[in-house]
C-alpha cells in the first residue's frame, strides 16, 4: 500500500507541474502573476484557500508527529507541500510514515 502513496506523490508532482510550467511558458515567469491568476474569480480563490488550509493542517500534523517520534525525515513533506503542492506533500508524508511504521514493526 505504501508504494501506492509513493506513486501518488510522483503523480502529484508531475501532473500539477505540467500545468504550472505550461502557464509560465505561455505567460511570464513571474510568480506574482501566477498568484494573481489563482485569484481570477471566486471559484479559483475558494480552491486556493481550500488548498492553503489543507497545507497548513498537514504542516501542523507533520511537525507534531516529527517532534513526538523524533523522526525528522518526515519534515521533508513540508517543503514538498509548499514548493510543489498538497498533491505531493500528503501522499509523500503518508509514504514516509508507513515506511517508518513498517521498519519499526508496526
Amino acid at each position: 500500500m505504501r508504494w501506492l502513496f509513493a506513486a501518488m506523490a510522483v503523480w502529484g508532482t508531475i501532473h500539477p507541474m505540467y500545468y504550472f510550467v505550461s502557464w509560465f511558458q505561455a505567460n511570464t515567469w513571474d510568480i506574482m502573476a501566477m498568484v494573481d491568476a489563482w485569484h481570477a474569480n471566486d471559484a479559483a480563490s475558494g480552491l486556493v484557500w481550500d488548498l492553503t488550509v489543507a497545507a497548513v493542517a498537514l504542516t501542523v500534523w507533520v511537525i507534531y508527529e516529527a517532534v513526538q517520534t523524533r523522526q525528522w525525515v518526515r519534515l521533508v513533506a513540508i517543503p514538498a507541500t509548499f514548493c510543489i503542492g498538497v498533491s505531493c506533500g500528503l501522499p509523500l508524508y503518508i509514504f514516509i510514515r508507513m515506511s517508518k511504521a513498517r521498519a519499526a514493526g508496526g
